[in-house]
């Protein structure tokens, strides 16, 4: 099992497409923001790719890194309660991205249909990014081959260990230094855990008939940040009108909150005339019994996590309930720079279960490198200490 692969300024510069630079938006039409200018090189390497980091670390400090021929994946919680790290149980994440966006020179190879998948606490991989960064910013080259942040997998002693370690290494030279970083990970998942994510990945490609783009997360997660505090569980409800239903109830107080005539992609339906005079919860439930909404209980902390997505800078973020009510997929929209075209290079949703389900998630059933290591694929889901 092999992987080796160079981070490029391109794949730098489209993952953060949002940022500014003195001021500027780049994503606006400015005649003097060009991206070969090297103001604009410099600001790449200070700010890198590294913000899918910290949205995926607030769902789970542990996810897994897949890796195919076409793509490189973050995934948190596909295999669901059984899966590695301490989160097993909550909401299921996906960063998607085409290799070519990320890196050339990508190679992987492995007895799994050259995919591999493996462990990895999402704080570690991030502090390794940014030291990265930051020493490939003293390169007065950047762009030059060289300069380049080429990351790979490697077996290794730890010292006062007698068998070695997988590691995810990151070598990065700069003008006065050249730092190489080994980031602990697990042993590669087995055949059959390789398997069951990529099923999973294949499962959750079929859409919610109706999804509607809600208000920005940050006042989502406001509004979220106050119900919290009457229940634990969430109702959302999701009408083919555009209208977006959500209220926490107990015993004694039922509070929410609605957003209506929101954009809709997929099935819709026209809300009928009579209806706009009743109250929020007598239109949500006479929608449900036409079969032109539906609804689901989630988990209040489930909800409080995919909100923290928003680190991620989508453009636009909708809402879907899958049939049955099973679970309430997030997907996030991103646009190519200067443009209203979506972005398919970049695929990231989250699916929330039924929270009324025990409690439980809903798991969706679901050319060789010279120089380095083969890796054992053996399944350890066990992320070794830094040495």
């Amino acid at each position: 099992m092999k992987f080796k692969a160079f981070f490029t300024e391109d794949g730098i510069a489209l993952l953060d497409k949002r940022e500014a630079l003195g001021g500027h938006d780049f994503s606006s039409a400015d005649p003097n923001l060009s991206l070969s200018t090297p103001q604009f090189v410099e600001h790449l390497t200070r700010v890198a790719p590294s913000w899918f980091l910290p949205a995926m670390d607030k769902v789970g400090r542990v996810c897994h890194v897949y890796l195919t021929p076409t793509h490189a994946m973050l995934l948190h919680n596909l295999l669901g309660p059984t899966g590695t790290g301490p989160d097993g149980g909550g909401p299921q994440c996906v960063a998607q991205f085409a290799k070519d966006l990320l890196f050339r020179e990508y190679s992987v190879s492995s007895r799994n249909g050259n995919r591999v998948a493996f462990a990895v606490d999402v704080a570690l991989l991030h502090r390794a990014l940014r030291s990265a960064l930051a020493v490939h910013a003293q390169s007065p080259a950047a762009g030059d081959a060289s300069a380049a942040i080429q990351v790979k997998l490697v077996n290794k002693l730890p010292a006062g260990s007698r068998s070695a370690s997988p590691f995810l290494t990151f070598e990065t030279k700069g003008a006065r230094s050249a730092v190489v970083q080994d980031v602990p990970i697990s042993r590669p998942l087995s055949r059959s855990d390789v398997e069951r994510l990529q099923a999973a990945l294949d499962s959750a490609q079929e859409l919610p008939q109706t999804l509607v783009q809600v208000p920005d997360l940050p006042q989502l997660q406001s509004l979220v940040d106050r119900l919290k505090n009457v229940g634990d569980l969430l109702t959302v409800a999701v009408t083919q009108y555009g209208d977006l239903h959500l209220h926490v109830a107990t015993s004694l107080v039922t509070v929410g909150s609605e957003f209506r005539k929101l954009r809709i992609l997929g099935v819709r339906a026209t809300a009928p005339v009579g209806d706009q005079n009743l109250s929020a919860s007598t239109r949500t439930d006479m929608a449900i019994e036409r079969g032109e909404a539906l609804s689901v209980q989630v988990n209040m902390k489930h909800l409080a996590k995919s909100l923290q997505c928003h680190l991620a800078k989508p453009d636009c973020t909708f809402y879907g309930i899958a049939p049955g009510g099973a679970c309430l997929t997030v997907i996030f929209q991103y646009f190519i720079p200067g443009t209203r075209l979506t972005d398919k290079s970049i695929s990231f949703y989250c699916r929330l279960p039924d929270g009324c389900v025990l409690g439980a998630d809903v798991i969706v059933d679901g050319a060789n490198a010279d120089g380095h290591e083969e890796i054992d694929e053996e399944p350890q889901p066990v992320i070794p200490e830094v040495p």
